[in-house]
């Protein structure tokens, strides 16, 4: 009886859960195919009087869509490839190589994770602009990398040191190396961390507006996408039909990519039957 309950209980909340999160989502939706102009329509309705397409046409005609679109294709995609390279080393140096001062390197890893990073900015700017690379992506991408090791070591790091060491054995057996051991058995089995972190890391490139303002200033053709729905809110006034159609169209390769990427969010037992018994 108590066992049903909770799970009733459980239920409920989950429900209120989705409710929650599932409403301004439709909101946002349903009003991007909305005729206004600077008003949203009052009450809030879940769908529209009628489907309209200026939003959507507006901003793929208007609003130079393409540009910052493929400005953000670019960086997010170089971003999270020499973020996960650079940090599956890193991840492999910490997990199966002792080294004099390892572990006090490790901990000040986990110290940078604790520094809110709007702290950080200043000093980075400062940096970034001595090396003249302010108002370019590749000073962008050169902070997101650099920023996001930390983090992204940490997290590959514990898998790595999940996956049995016998492994490791064999292979200096056969006369193999650490390459050896990175390429031919880490990184095969790694692969759900891989593709995980690889997710989480596009993401939290392609979503960032702070960042990437102050980083590109005030060179509109190096804006990214989130940067361009910033500007579609005026100063009194703000065409909301534009911003939630920017915003919907901004989301579709996000989902895209969860759908392709799901298969390989299953970690359990990944290094069993590695090892024979």
């Amino acid at each position: 009886m108590r066992k049903s309950v909770s799970q009733i209980v459980l239920m409920i909340i989950l429900v209120l859960g989705l409710f929650i999160f599932a409403v301004p989502f439709i909101f946002m939706v349903s009003n991007s195919f909305e005729k206004f102009t600077f008003s949203l329509p009052f009450p809030p309705r879940l769908f529209p009087k009628e489907f309209v397409w200026d939003n959507y046409l507006e901003i793929l005609n208007k609003q130079k869509i393409c540009r910052y679109f493929f400005n953000s294709v670019v960086v997010t995609v170089l971003t999270t490839f020499f973020g996960v390279t650079l940090a599956a080393l890193s991840a492999y140096g910490f997990a199966r190589i002792n080294f004099k001062g390892r572990e006090p390197l490790f901990k000040i890893y986990l110290f940078t994770l604790m520094v809110p990073g709007v702290l950080n900015i200043i000093p980075q700017f400062a940096i970034l602009n001595s090396l003249h690379l302010i108002s370019t992506h590749q000073g962008l991408i050169l902070l997101y990398v650099g920023t996001g090791i930390c983090g992204t070591t940490f997290f590959l790091r514990g898998f790595m040191e999940s996956v049995p060491k016998e492994l490791d054995e064999s292979v200096v057996m056969d006369g193999g190396s650490h390459w050896t051991i990175f390429s031919k058995i880490l990184l095969p089995l790694s692969k759900p961390a891989l593709a995980t972190i690889s997710v989480m890391m596009m993401q939290g490139t392609w979503d960032d507006y702070f960042t990437a303002k102050v980083i590109l200033g005030s060179n509109e053709k190096l804006f990214t996408m989130p940067i361009m729905i910033q500007r579609l809110h005026g100063q009194h006034a703000t065409k909301w039909g534009l911003v939630f159609a920017a915003s919907i169209l901004m989301l579709i390769p996000v989902i895209i990519l969860y759908v392709i990427s799901q298969k390989y969010f299953v970690v359990g037992g990944i290094s069993e039957g590695g090892i024979k018994g």
